[in-house]
């Protein structure tokens, strides 16, 4: 006779199984984090070796010139850079994925939802550009159609980020030297070779040669570049990840903890660059070249044909593209799935598990790059960077004014239903207002003159509107309780979450102190992830 399995058994087994689940929806424990900083670093900066952002830097600069460019390229590193850097920090210490650090800053327990499908939308919108690339490089090097090559770029990804972390960083620690020797070749040997490109490049006004320096092109410049400003919550789904910080590994920690946190848009803003200068070039001395300056996989070929004989050149160029796709592609969709399950298991009270989000946001990405979303890349990133400004900003303005200056909001992350208020006015209030005035600003809605400065808009109100409300609700929508029933420290004599372990009575699991809640209920202890699927709130602590 068949046993039937209820569906809140069925959750409880694919949550546990934590080899596949990599502690989605949760606090990542000490017991899981084995690794050492640099491996959490290069792991986490292996998925910056995406090629997109050689065609963003190709594409602003084609549009506004080098100089607005390269200004607009430097607006978007200092803004991403100290909005990046609460985020890491906050996540490296308290390991703890950004939209687990969202509820606690601003948003609430459902309030980060939308914050947590704008970040999944980014994964998918990011996958489908990257794939995209990957399949102009199959074309060409292999002939394959762009369909397929679509397919290919796709069905590649789903086998290596079942198992998460575990598959991922050594993936990313073993293909990155590779990576860097392919792309940092043809730039040298160009610099080298063909000295005069340096001031073609700087001497380079757009294509239609009216790209004098003026505010408005620097600003347009910078928001397309500002869409990337999510992909500091990437960085994070691996932050989480790193070991305590103790006083004898404080400088690797801090080191790990800066450049693959923040510093991974130095290493962004570089990429822009070359992606400039080698479209300047091509379109300078390629006959026809105006037609493939942006396309990364085109870039790379021209260079190495004048490098290596041209067979060779295309299959570094391709194998170029195919590893660099690969590395930031397993990042888009492993933290997509992250962020899908996390939304629907809040709303939903099931947890399906975060390999079937894999599939889904793969469907998305697949649906998206058929549809040819490249063509019109600049008005999708554009329109984009508005809401992901507004989430990130809002999270960074949180924790240093409203937590550490005016000590309003709770300086340690809470996540937890239960302890938490569904919605705080402070953060998703904050958010709506800038992503909503920004985007109205970036249609021209509020007037011609505002419409390049859509980006300022987004930041300047998402920075200063959370002290506001916290002082006008004098913080009071942060905590629905402020002790969470268990008479044990959270955190060791270093700051560090403990490793102190206690079993759920639900799933009958172990997990650490920072994940469990009392359950008055049953006068036992419970997960946060059996909290979340908890359909009757009978093991929700009551507010105080």
């Amino acid at each position: 006779m068949a046993v039937e399995v209820s569906p809140a058994d069925a959750d409880v087994r694919t949550a546990t199984h934590e080899t596949l689940e990599d502690y989605t929806l949760r606090f990542a424990p000490r017991s899981y984090r084995r690794w050492s900083t640099g491996v959490v670093a290069v792991s986490a900066l292996g998925g910056i070796a995406y090629l997109a952002d050689f065609a963003i830097g190709a594409n602003i600069g084609i549009s506004y010139g080098t100089t607005n460019a390269l200004w607009g390229i430097g607006v978007f590193a200092v803004v991403i850079f100290l909005t990046g850097l609460p985020l890491a920090y906050y996540a490296a210490r308290y390991n703890l994925d950004l939209d687990l650090i969202t509820r606690g800053s601003g948003f609430g327990y459902y309030g980060s939802v939308v914050t947590n499908v704008i970040f999944a939308t980014f994964t998918f919108i990011f996958f489908a550009l990257e794939g995209s690339i990957m399949a102009q490089g199959l074309q060409l090097g292999l002939h394959f159609p762009l369909w397929l090559g679509y397919a290919v770029s796709t069905l590649i990804i789903f086998p290596l980020v079942i198992y998460g972390m575990r598959v991922l960083s050594t993936l990313q620690v073993w293909t990155t030297p590779l990576w860097l020797v392919l792309m940092v070749l043809p730039f040298a040997y160009l610099l080298i070779s063909h000295p005069d490109s340096v001031n073609t490049f700087f001497d380079y006004r757009g294509e239609d040669g009216n790209g004098a320096t003026s505010l408005g092109s620097i600003m347009l410049a910078a928001g397309v570049c500002l869409s990337l400003i999510a992909q500091i919550a990437e960085q994070i789904d691996y932050l989480r990840f790193m070991p305590p910080r103790t006083p004898e590994n404080s400088r690797k920690w801090w080191t790990a903890v800066l450049l693959a946190g923040p510093g991974w848009v130095i290493f962004g803003a570089i990429k822009q660059v070359i992606g400039l200068f080698l479209a300047v070039y091509i379109i300078a001395a390629v006959s026809d070249g105006a037609g493939v300056a942006n396309q990364p996989v085109h870039q790379f070929l021209e260079i190495y044909r004048d490098l290596v004989p041209g067979w060779l050149a295309l299959t570094l160029a391709v194998g170029l593209v195919v590893i660099s796709q690969i590395k930031i592609n397993v990042t888009n969709a492993y933290s997509g799935s992250l962020a899908w399950t996390n939304s629907f298991t809040r709303l939903t009270k099931h947890y399906p598990g975060r390999v079937v989000f894999l599939g889904v946001n793969l469907a998305i990405a697949l649906v998206l790059m058929e549809a040819n979303m490249f063509d019109f890349l600049n008005t999708i990133l554009g329109f984009y960077a508005n809401c992901g400004m507004a989430w990130i900003v809002v999270v960074a303005s949180d924790i240093v004014f409203n937590k550490y200056l005016l000590k309003l909001s709770p300086k340690e992350p809470e996540f937890r239903r239960g302890m938490l208020y569904a919605i705080n006015p402070v953060g998703f209030g904050s958010m709506a207002i800038a992503a909503g005035l920004s985007i109205l600003a970036f249609f021209g809605a509020l007037g011609s003159t505002l419409k390049p400065y859509s980006p300022l808009v987004a930041i300047v109100l998402a920075l200063v509107l959370p002290p506001i409300l916290a002082i006008v609700t004098r913080g009071k929508y942060y905590l629905r309780r402020t002790h969470d029933g268990i008479d044990l420290p959270m955190y060791d004599e270093h700051g560090n979450p403990s490793g102190e372990q206690l079993t759920c009575h639900v799933c009958t699991q172990e997990y650490e102190r920072p994940d469990m809640a009392a359950c008055t209920t049953h006068e036992a202890h419970v997960c946060s992830l059996c909290l979340s699927t908890d359909k009757v709130a009978d093991h929700v602590l009551p507010a105080v």
